[in-house]
């Protein structure tokens, strides 16, 4: 199978495994719509080629990712086109579940294991895009984190949370903004190994290796297993659920003049600046 070519994604093969590779380091692969399409493409063709048989996920440099792009969509430099198109709520509905909702899903619903291997900032849909893949090793410097409801947002796209870490602390984590590390992370059962930072890609090739010499048949029948036992809870019914109220988010009034005043701000520094004055610990 080819890797590419791809200009914001890599892929790189090994026996049995293929590492997908996010490639946006300069903005901490914070997620446009060119890496979302290519990530969709690059991570369908390693679920469709017989000589793989489990997919990582990684972020080239010191971040997994700290988003979505947001210059995309606010400020002086978003996309004129992309504007259009969400300038309806109905449009803005059909962006975010083809891109942020269905995108993610698909990967969730990939046929072969997968793991992403996390270091650095995993924050908001970067959080999001991790959880969608069956295993997390993270790197002992990762931060978790999904800071949105500061910016007046429902969360994200997919409310992962509460099947992450508990009802209890899902709450706690979205209501305060507050940022997690991977030992605790690991502690609440989202994260599977920690490791040093200089360990991570070997100690998640090792675990990729390990689990790509089982028979694949019996790997993806286990995985369809425990997806639908757990779809069977309500995941499926309640992340679907989560991104009406979501979208309903977008059109309050609180939400309007906040996004009012991000698109007034020289630079996304500005807004984040502003979304974090006043959580300092």
């Amino acid at each position: 199978m080819s890797g590419g070519p791809y200009d914001t994604v890599r892929v790189e093969h090994t026996e049995r495994v293929a590492r997908v590779v996010m490639d946006r380091p300069e903005v901490r692969n914070a997620q446009n719509l060119r890496l979302i399409d290519e990530l969709h493409e690059a991570m369908s063709r390693c679920d469709a080629d017989p000589d793989v048989h489990v997919v990582v996920l990684a972020g080239e440099g010191p971040a997994f990712s700290a988003g979505h792009d947001l210059k995309e969509l606010v400020g002086p430099d978003s996309d004129p086109g992309l504007a259009e198109r969400r300038s309806t709520p109905e449009g803005r509905f059909e962006h975010e579940r083809e891109y942020y909702f269905e995108r993610c899903m698909a990967i969730h619903d990939l046929s072969k294991p997968t793991i992403a291997e996390v270091r650095g900032h995993c924050v908001a849909a970067g959080l999001m895009l991790a959880c969608m893949c069956d295993l997390i090793v993270a790197a002992d410097d990762a931060v978790f984190q999904n800071p949105v409801l500061r910016m007046t947002g429902a969360a994200v796209e997919l409310l992962v949370e509460p099947w992450e870490i508990g009802v209890r602390k899902a709450k706690e984590f979205l209501f305060t903004g507050d940022a997690i590390d991977a030992a605790e992370a690991w502690r609440l059962g989202m994260v599977n190994r920690v490791v040093p930072p200089d360990d991570l890609t070997d100690a998640t090739m090792a675990l990729a290796a390990r689990i790509a010499a089982m028979p694949p048949v019996t790997v993806r029948l286990v995985k369809r297993s425990i997806s639908k036992a757990v779809d069977l809870m309500g995941k499926r019914d309640a992340l679907d659920f989560h991104f009406v109220l979501h979208q309903f988010a977008h059109d309050t009034a609180t939400a309007r003049r906040a996004l009012e005043e991000r698109q007034r701000k020289g630079s996304m520094k500005e807004v984040f600046a502003e979304r974090d004055r006043g959580f300092e610990s």
